[in-house]
């Protein structure tokens, strides 16, 4: 799922960038309001994780902005300001957590899964559609109930099908959630994806399979495609 990072100290950034790229996130990291601003223009994310202390101005305001117009993807606020009133502002203007520096990365990647665990998200951690189970907190597929092997970015394949399953997903929803804007994906490599996420779940078992609609996009439904 893509998340927004946004964090201008690049020691901290780098390292949560990594450590989420090795989890079943694409990051963009971005180091300045501005840029948050542009990101979130042109981009779709399940969770925004938010410094305070940006070098144009406050974290606040952005998340102020974003719940004004009505936007209310989970927001982690990390920021040094440890007050009781400095979580208490955050919480009151929107924040979902509040995480003070310095934290362990193993934590701020539980407090992740925490959030988009919530029913308001719009990533549930669990789904299911026939026999398929999809526990992403976990990164952990099971078909007919026994787990499969699956890479990371098939299992973000398929957790995106999986959200509008029955539904087309098109193309370009499906590179917005695979891949994110320092991801170097070739002209193929959706297809490729899909080609592999078939194969999955055509060896496991599944009782869905993902077919292709010529030049649009994807679905996922219930049956064999030949």
């Amino acid at each position: 799922m893509r998340v927004l990072l946004v964090e201008d100290h690049l020691r901290l950034g780098q390292s949560l960038h990594d450590a989420m790229s090795r989890e079943a996130y694409s990051p963009d990291w971005v180091v300045s309001l501005a840029d948050a601003r542009a990101a979130l223009a042109c981009a779709d994310y399940s969770l925004v994780l938010l410094d305070l202390g940006l070098p144009d101005g406050s974290g606040l305001e952005l998340l102020k902005s974003l719940r004004a117009s009505g936007n209310h993807m989970p927001v982690l606020v990390m920021t040094a300001r440890g007050g009781l009133n400095d979580r208490i502002d955050g919480l009151d203007r929107g924040a979902d957590d509040y995480l003070v520096k310095p934290f362990a990365i193993a934590e701020l990647l539980s407090r992740c899964r925490a959030l988009l665990r919530r029913p308001a998200s719009l990533d549930a951690a669990e789904e299911a559609f026939g026999n398929i189970e999809l526990f992403m907190a976990k990164g952990e597929v099971r078909i007919q109930g026994h787990p499969i092997m699956i890479a990371r970015r098939e299992l973000q394949l398929l957790h995106s099908l999986l959200k509008r399953r029955q539904r087309l997903c098109s193309r370009a929803f499906l590179e917005n959630e695979l891949y994110n804007f320092n991801t170097a994906a070739g002209p193929n490599a959706l297809e490729a994806s899909v080609s592999r996420l078939r194969a999955i779940l055509k060896s496991g078992g599944a009782t869905a399979t993902v077919r292709t609609v010529r030049g649009v996009g994807y679905i996922l439904e219930l049956g064999d495609v030949s």
